[in-house]
């Protein structure tokens, strides 16, 4: 007799929300997917498409949507966690007492929460009360919409309980998505959200006008960021260098299907912030994320000139021009990570 399929509540139906619910359902696994527009679990019920979020992307059929959250998480082996992180503990806490006591429950947020400085797997813990063993993270190059087109990708699972990551691994397994596994859950959380804000940069140096030497240059120093503020945080080196790091540094960056890059770019085109959020359709996730992120690293004690860079013009008002030419009138200093700034 074969064993049951896996039962997997994916918590948001937005872009990566449904599509993961996508690659879930392609491994194998029964999928319900809660979100709070009616309209939205309608059409994936009945047309097998999430248009407003996917649109012209035919979904699997093992795909249950729904708007009762009772129904989603009703014996639920994984809890795929797809909100927007800065609403992830109130939606959390108000789900607390559905969520299984053996539940796993995966975390595909990427950022920092503001006034708390906490990761993504830190305010799962919090808000649901469970211990961190039993808390999964996904963060690689993962654009949605690729994803959802089946287009091949590789993914870090990572958990402090490496058997824990397996199985969460193991449940999104297909012919097109390839996750690898590591217990850095820090170093994975990390890449995931500053790399957000990192593209952020070089989406305002391209909308600028500014070339390749420029985009390579914001990249590069943006990884030594992200690293210098891991090791500070207890991270693994080599994570920086992986697919959580360094690919989804490129293809956060490169990519115009990422938000967070779009954005930038109407900025570094002159845009006012409202007017980029809604040239963008909608907020990304670095535009939130850039403030908590240098408040993390400013009381780490770590020089994050990029980051910083990115709060002022996005938040203080600076100008972009004069944000560049702070970046490069820093003192003289030799390439590594032991040199600040």
């Amino acid at each position: 007799m074969s064993a049951a399929p896996t039962v997997a509540a994916v918590l948001g139906s937005g872009s990566w929300g449904t599509t993961f619910a996508s690659v879930l359902a392609d491994a194998g696994c029964e999928v319900r997917l809660w979100g709070r527009d009616a309209d939205v679990a309608d059409q994936v019920n009945t047309e097998r498409r999430n248009d407003k979020r996917l649109p012209g992307i035919e979904l699997p059929a093992g795909i249950r949507a729904t708007t009762d959250p009772r129904a989603a998480l009703d014996r639920a082996d994984l809890v795929v966690v797809a909100v927007p992180s800065q609403v992830a503990r109130a939606t959390l806490t108000e789900l607390r007492p559905l969520v299984g006591p053996d539940a796993v429950v995966v975390s595909l947020m990427k950022g920092v929460e503001l006034g708390t400085d906490r990761r993504m797997s830190e305010v799962v813990v919090e808000a649901l009360g469970i211990a961190p063993e039993r808390v999964a993270v996904v963060s690689g190059p993962n654009l949605a919409r690729e994803i959802a087109h089946r287009q091949p990708t590789a993914t870090v699972v990572s958990c402090i309980d490496e058997d824990v990551a397996r199985r969460v691994a193991a449940a999104c397994s297909s012919s097109y998505f390839r996750p690898y596994t590591n217990t850095d859950v820090v170093g994975v959380e990390l890449c995931g959200a500053v790399k957000n804000v990192i593209a952020l940069a070089v989406g305002i140096a391209q909308g600028r006008g500014f070339g390749y030497n420029t985009t390579a240059t914001v990249i590069t120093r943006g990884l030594v960021e992200i690293t210098r503020l891991g090791r500070a945080l207890g991270a693994d080196a080599e994570t920086f260098s992986g697919l959580a790091g360094m690919g989804d540094l490129v293809a956060t960056c490169s990519s115009p299907l990422s938000r967070n890059h779009t954005l930038g770019k109407h900025i570094g085109q002159g845009m006012s912030l409202d007017e980029a959020v809604a040239a963008t359709g909608g907020t990304a996730e670095g535009v939130k994320s850039c403030r908590s992120v240098l408040e993390l690293a400013r009381s780490t004690g770590v020089d994050v000139p990029i980051t910083a860079g990115v709060v002022a013009v996005l938040h203080e008002g600076m100008p972009v021009d004069e944000m560049a030419r702070g970046l490069l009138s820093r003192p003289q200093k030799a390439e590594g990570l032991s040199a600040e700034g």
